[in-house]
């Protein structure tokens, strides 16, 4: 009886992920739709995969299955009694739905716990109790008071909250990324960028550990995931780095800072990207040509710091029979480059839609997965390869969701109640309206916010706090939301929460807290980037001044190649690290182009 019991949940699973997957494949072709309708059922497709599919215990199982039940009752009612909420005019009206509000968001608070654990929806808690008491507070942090109906009614009957911009974004932007992403990785993409990672950066000093940047660097531009790019390709790239004699400690540091540079690595850039066009009000496509070079100075940093170390443990590349053949490059490569060359082509050259683009390289990426790098083709492979994306995809939909409709509900208490700006105030009155100290405050609570937090939710919590107050301080929006996105990643490699950090120290099988000081002097760009990038606005300007973004790029990464210098090369005389840090920081952030 078990295994038919396993087979009966199994197929629960692929049913409920195929609707999910085809929900949000269906949008992008078919036109505009309500979004009362479209972004209820865009949660009701993800709770199951957060209450039922997910591992527990059985008292987590059962309180699921209720939690599972009403949620999605609830937003099938939203959904289906649209015409008449939206004549309500954000007001709740009678006990039933009083109570239906109430309920579905204790059901997203919980479903965010689950998800992401206890911090962000605690927060969430704390700017609800703020919403429905804060007039009782003295000075200014108090507000005029808001009808329990009104409060109720914006947050989960209209656009205020669960509903809002944010869960727009996961709707319409995300998702088909995300299935994107799981398409090209269930068939020989990794294949792939390995073999031509291997091929290119195998050769040179360390060439193993620049093989996993470069690796890391392609693998980023479908996934934006960095724990996923550490699975991915670390599995492959720490123990070729253990067996060609690394410390271990550097092989996992190695994999955690690349893997890291999956979310900034365009055009994909993880969620947080399609929430930053959402909020500044720029296309994506233009954020995507603004991010690139910023991108390309992190990895850059991250191989110059690989090739400092090789000098100093003395570290060589592969020897020419370890490296791939041409002919193997071209004959995998396909796998990877087709899906990725069609979302850049209807980016660049066509005035189609983001999440057009990605479902027409999530086609061709499904009829890749036909086929396998010696050329292949097995019909039965293809229906477990798409089931398996199909699945992976709907559980990343759900993890976003998860996250990101609770962003809303924090975000909709601001908007409410002029939190926002109370709290701009304040750390303008703490900073003395210095732009400088207002930054290092944003990138300490970035910091804070990424120890329990997602990117992507630390990015929107602390840039809907501060981004005002940077802004009012003179920073253009696209600087200000980068700073914060950046920094919002810092928590991956600095400890003492540092999640790629502890994936490839498993996988490398060593301590933690020698692979978390490595990965430091190797994602120094992560520190660096984005205050050259606040100094040098240029850097964000490819598009519109190519030449001075290029010449602020040559600078600034002639100072991260001295700063690595200094931080990496212990084996040196101080007096000369202290100049090659002293000229570092002249280059990269001293103001110039």
């Amino acid at each position: 009886m078990e295994p038919a019991r396993g087979g009966a949940v199994r197929a629960v699973v692929l049913a409920c992920a195929f609707a999910s997957v085809g929900f949000h494949l269906w949008l992008v072709v078919s036109g505009l739709l309500p979004t009362l309708v479209t972004r209820p059922l865009h949660l009701a497709l993800a709770l199951p995969f957060v209450f039922l599919f997910a591992p527990g215990g059985r008292a987590a199982r059962v309180t699921g299955a209720v939690l599972c039940a009403v949620g999605v009752a609830g937003c099938l009612w939203i959904a289906w009694e649209r015409e008449r909420l939206v004549d309500q005019y954000g007001v709740v009206v009678g006990w039933f739905q009083h109570g239906l509000a109430v309920v579905l968001i204790l059901v997203v608070l919980e479903m965010a716990r689950r998800s992401v654990k206890a911090v962000m929806p605690t927060v969430a808690a704390l700017c609800l109790l703020y919403g429905l008491f804060g007039q009782h507070l003295p000075g200014v942090f108090g507000h005029p008071g808001l009808p329990v109906d009104t409060f109720l009614g914006t947050l989960v009957v209209a656009e205020g909250g669960l509903w809002g911009q944010l869960t727009g974004v996961s709707v319409d932007l995300v998702a088909p990324f995300l299935i994107l992403g799981s398409l090209v990785a269930a068939g020989d993409a990794g294949a792939g960028f390995m073999s031509f990672a291997t091929r290119v950066a195998g050769r040179f000093r360390a060439g193993s550990a620049k093989v996993e940047v470069v690796a890391s660097a392609l693998y980023g531009t479908i996934s934006g995931s960095a724990s996923a790019n550490v699975v991915t390709t670390g599995t492959m790239t720490i123990p070729a780095m253990i067996r060609a004699g690394y410390p271990r400690p550097f092989a996992a540091a190695v994999e955690a800072v690349a893997s890291t540079g999956g979310q900034i690595m365009p055009p994909v850039m993880g969620a947080g990207v399609f929430l930053m066009a959402e909020l500044i009000r720029t296309p994506y496509s233009e954020l995507m040509v603004a991010a690139s070079l910023p991108a390309l100075l992190f990895f850059a940093a991250a191989w110059i710091g690989i090739d400092q170390f090789a000098v100093r443990l003395g570290l060589l590349g592969l020897p020419a029979s370890a490296l791939p053949s041409w002919g193997t490059v071209a004959r995998t490569i396909p796998f990877f480059l087709v899906p990725l060359a069609i979302v850049i082509a209807v980016l660049g050259f066509t005035a189609y839609t983001a999440q057009f683009g990605a479902a027409l390289a999530a086609g061709a990426a499904l009829l890749l997965l036909l086929g396998d790098a010696a050329g292949r083709v097995d019909f039965r492979r293809w229906i477990a390869r798409i089931a398996n994306a199909a699945e992976d995809g709907a559980r990343q939909i759900a993890h976003i969701a998860a996250v990101i409709i609770c962003a809303g509900l924090i975000v909709g208490v601001f908007n409410m109640t002029g939190l926002g700006v109370k709290i701009t105030s304040a750390i303008l009155d703490l900073s003395g309206e210095r732009l400088w100290l207002a930054l290092l405050l944003t990138a300490c609570a970035c910091l804070v916010l990424g120890m329990e937090l997602p990117t992507t939710a630390a990015y929107v919590i602390c840039v809907a706090v501060a981004g005002p107050a940077l802004g009012k301080l003179g920073l253009p929006p696209l600087q200000a939301h980068m700073f914060v996105f950046w920094y919002a990643l810092l928590c991956t490699i600095t400890p003492p929460v540092c999640g790629t950090v502890f994936i490839a120290a498993g996988i490398a099988q060593t301590p933690w807290l020698p692979v978390a000081w490595w990965a430091m002097r190797l994602g120094l760009g992560l520190f660096v980037v984005p205050l050259a990038f606040v100094q040098h606005p240029a850097l964000l300007e490819l598009g519109m001044a190519p030449l001075t973004a290029l010449a602020a790029t040559v600078k600034v990464g002639a100072g991260l190649w001295l700063l690595s210098y200094a931080v990496i090369r212990g084996d040196r005389p101080l007096p000369l690290r202290a100049a090659a840090l002293a000229g570092g920081i002249a280059l990269a952030l001293v103001a110039g182009f």
